[in-house]
């Protein structure tokens, strides 16, 4: 049996299954989509498929929605020839409980498809002229905003759609910009655009691209100034930011093989030409959140009744600052760094390590909680808990190590710089008495040696700073006895800040120094620091 709309008939075989069923009309809210559309979403991927579209699919079966969403693929347009089409836009959500079991749903919240290409024009433009329309939502990374290199220069690719105009947009931003001034020429109609991509002030990544590539089309006359007054009026058009949390990894060969046991066919994993990997079903952790600024100028779902959070601003801003510096984030780059080390593959194998679990309870517990940004929202301690317990831990989440020690040079100053300016600023902290937080700069730096801690090489991941990190780390031999990290420490474009000045720089190079010393010193030195 294929996942399609003909067999959702065979509701016996899907129970048999354990699969969970939309239970509302999907042909009359295909039909209510069609005459008035209210939620079109940009980039068709995993976490889309498996958390943002499963969670209006609770308001769906609740009688609480009555029309879908329209997804739109910007980047990679194999994906809807491959992956939607074949399931009529249905996904097979499966959510991998640690303890082994999965809960699965046939997702069909998703009611119509399509790609960016101009031969959808047609489409596109009806849908953004419609009155109904509510949101156009994103999760197409941080890199689909940006419009200029690091020299600031228009990249390319967009350079071509400001000089031909919105007739001829090909850039994802660009042509959202473009639908956006068919719906000013109709009637200049509010409606709200929502990220929904996992990073900060997302939101604003957003209005500043719609807005750059709007003026820079009036300036060569292909729209009217009243277009760019439009998209910059927030009584018109708003970008909320978001902070979404929710892993969805790569479809599982595990899963794979589950559901092909239990008589499904047409799992086979997609692998595109640009090298995404997709299936039927969309596998990943039970834990997820997602809050969001509420601001929205023609309506919008009411996602609250599915659990989503909605609250100011300042709210969002502060959950967002409470993962990334604090409760999350530093955890897993800690992790990240310490497992190449020792050898590890998988994130969840690390957990069970004593000294690596005692590391990122140090950093998390010990030394976050006191200075973590409370959003009041949600627990910051219960966050750790469920990230330390239960994400973390989870064996059916294969993450890697290697995946998450990715550009840690963009990462180090946000996870751990943070905590320690609030040990700075805070008279009644002494940042000089961190613990964990050294340890797993140190072993970041011990990371950059490229030789684990039995001294086999192993290939480091991309990281922009690369070339100029390993200048000073080059410098170093196994089995050293003294070392000069300075040109990393003191570096403040890294950490934000001098850590020989706020009495880490020396502790640090103790550390880094005590892990040179032979096969196993990596481990004991967690071990000597953390007991």
């Amino acid at each position: 049996m294929k996942l399609n709309l003909n067999t959702l008939d065979n509701t016996s075989k899907w129970e048999a299954m354990g699969v969970k069923l939309p239970t509302f009309n999907i042909n009359t809210i295909k039909e209510n989509t069609k005459e008035a559309p209210e939620w079109v979403h940009f980039g068709a991927g995993n976490i889309f498929r498996g958390f943002v579209a499963k969670c209006h699919q609770q308001l769906l079966d609740k009688g609480l929605a009555k029309t879908g969403i329209i997804a739109v693929e910007t980047f990679d347009y194999e994906v809807i020839e491959k992956v939607f089409d074949p399931s009529d836009n249905l996904a097979l959500v499966v959510l991998m409980n640690s303890d082994g079991s999965f809960d699965k749903t046939v997702v069909a919240s998703i009611v119509e498809s399509m790609t960016s290409e101009s031969k959808n024009k047609e489409r596109l433009t009806e849908i953004f002229e419609a009155p109904s329309l509510q949101i156009a939502s994103f999760t197409i990374t941080e890199k689909g905003y940006a419009l200029k290199d690091f020299s600031g220069n228009y990249y390319p690719f967009v350079q071509v759609d400001l000089d031909r105009g919105p007739e001829n947009a090909t850039h994802a931003m660009s042509v959202v910009t473009a639908l956006l001034h068919k719906r000013y020429q109709k009637g200049a109609t509010p409606m709200t655009l929502l990220s929904m991509d996992n990073c900060a002030n997302n939101g604003d990544k957003v209005k500043a691209a719609v807005i750059t590539i709007a003026e820079e089309w009036q300036k060569k006359g292909f729209v009217e100034k009243g277009f760019v007054d439009y998209v910059m009026n927030e009584n018109k058009i708003t970008y909320p930011i978001s902070m979404i949390d929710k892993i969805t990894p790569r479809p599982s060969d595990i899963i794979k093989a589950a559901l092909v046991e239990d008589g499904l066919e047409g799992m086979d994993v997609v692998v595109t030409s640009k090298n995404t990997y997709m299936a039927s079903f969309v596998n990943a952790e039970v834990s997820e959140y997602l809050v969001i600024e509420d601001k929205f100028t023609n309506g919008r779902p009411e996602l609250e009744k599915a659990g989503v959070l909605f609250c100011d601003r300042a709210t969002v801003n502060k959950v967002e600052t409470m993962k990334v510096t604090t409760c999350l984030n530093p955890l897993h780059t800690a992790l990240a760094v310490a497992g190449c080390l020792l050898g590890y593959e998988l994130i969840a194998d690390e957990v069970k390590n004593p000294i690596l679990k005692k590391l990122i309870e140090t950093i998390g517990y010990g030394e976050g909680l006191p200075v973590v940004t409370d959003p009041i929202i949600l627990s910051p301690k219960a966050f750790i808990d469920e990230v330390v317990q239960a994400r973390f831990a989870n064996p059916f989440i294969p993450d890697t190590p290697q995946r998450i020690a990715t550009d840690t040079s963009q990462k180090v100053g946000i996870r751990f710089g943070e905590t320690i300016k609030s040990y700075v600023e805070d008279p009644s902290l002494d940042p000089s008495s961190l613990v964990g937080i050294p340890l797993a700069i140190a072993s970041w730096c011990r990371y950059l040696m490229g030789i684990d801690d039995q001294g086999n090489t192993f290939e480091i991941s991309a990281d922009p700073m690369l070339e100029t990190l390993k200048e000073t780390i080059d410098t170093v031999k196994m089995g050293d006895a003294s070392t000069d990290l300075s040109p990393i420490l003191s570096n403040q474009e890294i950490f934000g800040l001098n850590l020989y000045e706020v009495g880490l720089g020396n502790k640090i190079e103790t550390m880094f120094v005590s892990m040179l010393q032979g096969p196993g010193a990596v481990e004991k030195t967690l071990q000597d620091y953390l007991k």
